[in-house]
Formats: C-alpha cells, sequence, structure tokens
C-alpha cells in the first residue's frame, strides 16, 4: 500500500477536494487526505497526504504559509475575491508605491483579522459559506493571526501584487480587504498563488499529469514534513515497548512545542511519541511500525 505525501500544484478551477478524489483513483486507495485547503480559483502547494501520512497531517496543522497575491482595487465583492458578486464600486486615484509600502508594513507582526463571511470557519455547527448562501446574516469574530513577512512586488493597472509569509489561519482575501481599507480604496483579490506550506515548497511540486505518470516517484516520505519535530533513536527492545503502546524511559534532551519527538529504530521512522517531564517517561501517540 502506497503511503507518503505529495507536494501537489493545484491549477486554478480545480477544488482541493477534486485532487484528493483523482489521486484515490490513481494510488487505489480511499485513505488520503490534504493539508490546508485552497479556494477553487487559487493556485500553488497543496500537500497531500496518502495511506499511513494521513496519521501526521495533525503535526503539520499550525505550520506557516506562503503567498503571492495581486490584489484589485475599486470593487468589494461579497467573497472578497474577484470570483464573487460586486457588491460595491469606486473612482479612485492609484495610490504610489511610498503610501502601499508604509500600509503593508503595518500589517506586520500580530494583527486581528476577521475572517470573510464566505469560508469554511462553522458557526452554531454549520459552515459560515454555505449560511451566507442562503442569506443567513453571519457575524464571524475576529482572531489574532501573525503576518512575519509582506512585501511590495510591483503595480498593476488596477493594482498591485505583494508577497506574504503568514500564519495559520490567516486569510488572504480578508488581508487585501483591510489593505484597502487602510488606503482608503475598497479592494478584493484577484489571484492567489501559494508558495510554500512549511517544508513544501512551490519549486518541488508537481503536476497532476506528472503524478499520473509517476506516482510512485512523486511520493515523499511518511516523515517529510516532521523536520522540526527532535527525533530520537530507539533500539530493538525499545522499539518493540513503542509498538506495544508502552511508555518508554529514554533520555530526552529537546522536544517540539507540544512535547512531540519523532522515534526511529535502525533508521526505520517508528512513529510519534510524547515527552511527560513530570513523569520523565515518553508516551506513545502514533505507532506506525
Amino acid at each position: 500500500m502506497p503511503n507518503g505525501f505529495i507536494n501537489v500544484l493545484k491549477t486554478p478551477g480545480v477544488t482541493s477536494h477534486d485532487v484528493v478524489s483523482h489521486l484515490r483513483r490513481v494510488y487505489g486507495i480511499k485513505k488520503i487526505g490534504h493539508a490546508g485547503t485552497l479556494d477553487p480559483a487559487a493556485a500553488g502547494v497543496l500537500p497531500i497526504a496518502v495511506g499511513k501520512a494521513t496519521r501526521m497531517l495533525e503535526y503539520i496543522d499550525d505550520v506557516s504559509k506562503s503567498y503571492k497575491v495581486e490584489l484589485l482595487f475599486g470593487i468589494e465583492t461579497n467573497t472578497g475575491d474577484d470570483t464573487g458578486e460586486v457588491i460595491k464600486t469606486m473612482d479612485y486615484t492609484m495610490p504610489s508605491e511610498e503610501e502601499i509600502l508604509k500600509v503593508l508594513d503595518s500589517f506586520k507582526g500580530t494583527i486581528k483579522q476577521r475572517p470573510p463571511i464566505f469560508s469554511a470557519i462553522k458557526i452554531n455547527g454549520q459552515k459560515a459559506y454555505k449560511l451566507a448562501r442562503n442569506n443567513v446574516e453571519v457575524e464571524i469574530p475576529e482572531r489574532e493571526v501573525t503576518i512575519h513577512s509582506i512585501d511590495f512586488q510591483e503595480c498593476t493597472d488596477e493594482g498591485f501584487v505583494f508577497s506574504v509569509h503568514c500564519s495559520k489561519g490567516t486569510y488572504i482575501r480578508s488581508l487585501c480587504r483591510d489593505i484597502g481599507e487602510k488606503l482608503g480604496i475598497c479592494a478584493t483579490m484577484k489571484f492567489l498563488l501559494r508558495t510554500h506550506v512549511g517544508d513544501f515548497k512551490l519549486d518541488k511540486t508537481w503536476t497532476i499529469e506528472e503524478i499520473n505518470m509517476l506516482p510512485h516517484q512523486a511520493l515523499l516520505p511518511v516523515d517529510f514534513p516532521l523536520g522540526d519535530i527532535p527525533k530520537i533513536e530507539l533500539n530493538d527492545e525499545e522499539a518493540l515497548m513503542f509498538k506495544q503502546g508502552k511508555k518508554l524511559h529514554v533520555e530526552v534532551k529537546e522536544t517540539s512545542a507540544k512535547n512531540y519527538i519523532r522515534l526511529y529504530n535502525k533508521g526505520v521512522f517508528a512513529g510519534i511519541g510524547k515527552y511527560h517531564a513530570d513523569m520523565q517517561l515518553i508516551a506513545p501517540h502514533k505507532v506506525l511500525l
């Protein structure tokens, strides 16, 4: 059975679910999932987990992401991008590059952001976009996100292009809207290209056509995206105990922020353990042996 990650290049007009459905047919396996949904109109990096790798998705849930974005001035839509219904237009004077740079700089760091109503965020158990489509008034609370960097790229005839490196949970459609507000111009997102998700980079992606031809060559190891989690090597006895679900007395010098550790036996990835400092024990968290 195939196991591993695939760094897929999603193209515009295809949903993340479409990609998963197609790869289920390619690999002949139902156990496939993705990390970080991309909107249908967006393109770029879409990490896909196959087989046992789906059990690793939770460990890459908090990774940062990068995007290249084209912002469009003068219109506002109900979805926050140019695929939605136009709800506002305005005449405007193109801001100077200096004005744009100043506004972009104001978004660096931890900021509060209100996600768009057309999003998968759940309100009382229902996805916000489904409520919005049924004309139900939706009030989504602000949330804190982190903008690690945001850089101006170039002006276009009707807006400008910028790149952004941000935390999980950042909505680029909302960022475009808020940038426009600070410039005094309504704005929407025209195009989005995701350039990285954790260890998955745009220049290492595979197209669907390439995967169709070389499916097993496209597979990355199950532990590929876990490089930020410290690792230790187990001896045969410890590996057997880990496989049996027993806690281990193993010296631990470093763990991840959530106390996770990658465990190996003779160089083979055995799974994820969680270190309990109070008991000085590693408890099995995900066993792959």
